[in-house]
């Protein structure tokens, strides 16, 4: 509707994934070289996780453009809960191999054997599970099955698993060690900084044929920032409904107050309110239960990289585990700063009476003086006290 009118090619924010307006951010290109180096690598899971929006398909969309078809075979299964046995027919039918067997030994040989003929015409094959949270235990036990395929010594196929968080906590149970172990890279996809989401938002328009118009002012991106909190599957639903509101507002400048009035409108539709509903706090969980996610303590998040060893990972959940440890302490310190003054001028004032009182020796002036310590010392362990008292 609003294309035409602002002299757009197509459409900039369209919720479903197009590769041709991938965003290398900072976070997308380290998953993206986790990816490659799986796929190069030929052994093992490679393991991309990230919250619901935060780019996973596209991730992998940008990395299948640059395969040649005719040196790798590529089947993508999105999962709906499938069980063992209609995962592997799906792996089959995905590869076009005929799966005549009515066992499940007969149907993973018959996926052997199409595999074998594959890897003997110089093809190489990457099986992409998207959604694999959704995939019950035994599924995920499955597709180790399937990295046991060898030939002439060398792995037949290479498995990437997406997923959401929690898929990070299935992998972690105790039921899945041998799978575990062969994981040679993970990573969790974080949404996007603040910087991040301007440049954004404004390569996607610019892949979109965008003329400056409507154009934005600079306190537009914070507030769309402060609203979609970095993750581009929201930030393409507002400023989608952005551009909508402004050419039917016949607005030629989105502004902050733009951004908050169709903020409050999304508010209103979906989330029964003029704010977005925050994600309830992560309660306490065993220090395994996750590898690299902002906001855990440092001794939990440096323990929480996968057993088997990956210098790579474990760089990533360091940095990680110290950036969020200087933000969650944040408040506390701006807290003690405030304490340590409120103190300071209590023994200011504090020493300044005793010098005031020691011309004297006299009992009205030690009473004076006890009276003034007194006051001190109660002031000082009043809580949320902001101001300073004295006798005077």
């Amino acid at each position: 509707m609003y294309e035409e009118h602002f002299g757009l090619k197509r459409k900039p924010f369209q919720l479903s994934p197009d590769v041709r307006f991938f965003f290398p951010s900072a976070e997308h290109k380290r998953a993206l070289s986790f990816l490659q180096y799986g796929l190069n690598q030929g052994d093992g899971f490679i393991v991309i996780t990230g919250n619901v929006g935060t780019g996973k398909t596209t991730l992998v969309q940008a990395l299948l453009q640059d395969l040649d078809e005719s040196e790798i075979a590529i089947a993508t299964i999105v999962t709906s809960n499938l069980k063992e046995d209609e995962l592997m027919e799906m792996v089959a039918a995905n590869f076009g191999i005929s799966a005549r067997g009515a066992s499940k030994a007969a149907l993973l040989k018959d996926i052997e054997a199409g595999f074998i003929q594959l890897a003997k015409s110089n093809r190489r094959v990457l099986l992409i599970v998207d959604e694999a949270q959704n995939l019950p235990e035994p599924s995920v036990e499955e597709l180790r099955m399937l990295s046991n395929f060898q030939l002439d010594g060398g792995p037949l196929v290479r498995i990437f698993l997406l997923g959401q968080q929690q898929f990070r906590s299935t992998l972690l149970s105790e039921s899945f060690e041998q799978l575990r172990q062969r994981v040679i890279a993970t990573y969790h996809l974080n949404p996007l900084s603040e910087d991040e989401t301007r440049t954004y938002i404004e390569h996607r328009l610019h892949v979109a044929g965008w003329s400056d118009s409507p154009q934005s002012d600079d306190q537009a991106f914070p507030a769309i920032f402060e609203f979609c909190e970095g993750v581009p599957r929201r930030i393409n639903n507002l400023c989608d409904r952005l551009l909508l509101f402004s050419y039917l507002e016949e607005i030629s400048v989105i502004d902050k107050n733009v951004v908050n009035t169709v903020s409050n409108e999304i508010g209103e539709e979906f989330l029964g309110g003029t704010t977005p509903v925050k994600p309830e706090p992560v309660e306490a969980r065993p220090p395994r239960d996750v590898f690299d996610s902002p906001g855990l303590p440092l001794e939990a998040q440096a323990r929480s990289v996968f057993e088997k060893p990956d210098m790579q990972n474990r760089i990533v959940a360091l940095e990680r585990a110290i950036d969020s440890l200087g933000h969650s302490l944040k408040p506390e310190m701006s807290s003690m700063r405030e304490e340590l003054g409120f103190i300071r001028v209590m023994v200011d004032h504090l020493l300044h009476e005793v010098r005031k009182q020691s011309a004297t020796n006299s009992g009205p002036g030690k009473k004076k003086l006890a009276s003034s310590c007194s006051k001190i010392a109660i002031v000082a362990t009043l809580p949320g006290r902001r101001r300073f008292c004295s006798d005077g």
